[in-house]
């Protein structure tokens, strides 16, 4: 065993050696084998060199895409937040437009007193014809109190609860409004159409033919209404026309002031028309 490390000992000695010697020699001796070390070095080196630098750049490129994702991660969840914030802040600009309405309608209308109301409920369909409020008798609120909202007459109380209070709307079927012509006091009825509404109409009707009401009169509850306070306005008049039939009255149509799609806060008017005839209303 001794030998043998001996033997390799002076073996790599002498390769040593001869490397020195080598090195010594002239160079133009060499360049014929660095030369053939140069076809085959040279070769190897730029192969191992390009593959290297792709193997780096795709290791960089994984790293990028993985902060990439990381980064498209973070900002995918800072736009649902925004978008969240955004949705509450429209709800609240849309919310505090509806109070701001409902508002100017209390300051229109102060001779009453009024108390506001949310719409818990309402009938299957497109309109609020019969509706519920979250107002009841606990609040004050009574059978045949007005509501109002939207700029003007939205229907009246008909039956109340504790805590909730149901609502017939001027377009429901059943509804009959004794109302006048503002400007000229000539009386006439709005009579609700759930059919006729869909044009975003109501009949307008018992006019006599002399009555000096004409297209786009302002409409107002009548002083002689049995349950409606007089004055708060319903609508507009139009397409006025006299009745060929008889020729002694005419009718038409109202276009109403409330909207009767997208209710969603109102005002009751807690004060109750005096004592009185019904007039089928």
């Amino acid at each position: 065993m001794k030998n043998n490390t001996k033997y390799f000992l002076f073996g790599l000695s002498l390769l040593c050696v001869c490397m020195i010697g080598i090195t010594t020699i002239k160079g133009s001796i060499l360049n014929p084998l660095r030369t053939a070390v140069g076809y085959v070095l040279v070769p190897i080196q730029s192969g191992v060199n390009r593959v290297g630098g792709g193997l780096y750049n795709e290791l960089s490129s994984v790293g990028k895409l993985k902060t990439a994702l990381a980064e498209n991660e973070t900002l995918k969840t800072r736009v649902d937040e925004l978008t969240e914030e955004n949705t509450r802040l429209r709800s609240e600009q849309f919310e505090l437009e509806r109070l701001r309405s409902l508002y100017e309608l209390d300051q229109e209308y102060m001779q009453y007193h009024k108390i506001g109301a949310r719409i818990i409920a309402k009938d299957s369909g497109s309109w609020f014809s019969v509706f519920r409020i979250d107002k009841g008798s606990d609040d004050g609120i009574k059978e045949d109190m007005n509501v109002i909202a939207g700029g003007g007459l939205v229907g009246i109380v008909t039956d109340v609860g504790a805590n909730y209070a149901t609502v017939r709307s001027i377009i429901d079927d059943s509804s009959r409004v004794s109302a006048m012509a503002q400007q000229s006091g000539d009386s006439c009825i709005v009579a609700g159409d759930l059919q006729l509404f869909k044009e975003g109409r109501l009949k307008l009707s018992y006019m006599e033919k002399d009555d000096d009401i004409k297209d786009g009169d302002m409409i107002v509850t009548s002083n002689i209404s049995g349950k409606f306070l007089p004055g708060i306005l319903v609508g507009y008049a139009t397409d006025i026309t006299v009745d060929y039939n008889d020729n002694l009255t005419k009718s038409g149509y109202l276009i109403p002031a409330a909207r009767f799609d997208r209710l969603q806060e109102v005002l009751v008017i807690t004060d109750l028309k005096d004592a009185g005839p019904e007039i089928n209303e």
